[in-house]
């Protein structure tokens, strides 16, 4: 019983010591046009680590929009699995014109979590 508490102990230890960056396109993204953005998972020794992702667009309400892959206007990035770094892209419509909102990533290691955010107006 010892040994099993000292490994869930240690598990705990390890996902709570991870460092999480966000890396966005700059804060006044171009209506229409492709705006890159990167997240990066790793330990405190800089290794790659597996993480689910999750994004999501908060307007200024407060209301949280699910961010989809650029790829797949029918896909989100919802509880995505990654191994140290996700990049992808995102355009902003025409409506998200001169609106302060905020990019947020939650980003989770085992049972710990991470939220990043990042705040931008299209232009």
């Amino acid at each position: 019983m010892k040994l099993v508490v000292v490994a869930v102990a240690a598990l705990a230890l390890q996902s709570a010591g991870f460092k999480a960056t966000f890396t966005g396109g700059g804060h006044a993204p171009a209506i229409n046009t492709r705006w890159a953005y990167s997240v990066k998972v790793t330990d405190a020794k800089g290794k790659p680590l597996a993480a689910r992702l999750t994004a999501v667009v908060v307007d200024p309400i407060g209301i949280a929009h699910p961010v989809e892959f650029f790829s797949s206007a029918k896909k989100h990035v919802t509880n995505f699995p990654i191994k140290g770094t996700f990049r992808d892209a995102i355009i902003w419509p025409i409506e998200s014109k001169g609106y302060a909102l905020t990019f947020k990533m939650t980003v989770r290691v085992g049972t710990a979590k991470r939220v990043l955010t990042y705040l931008l107006t299209p232009q």
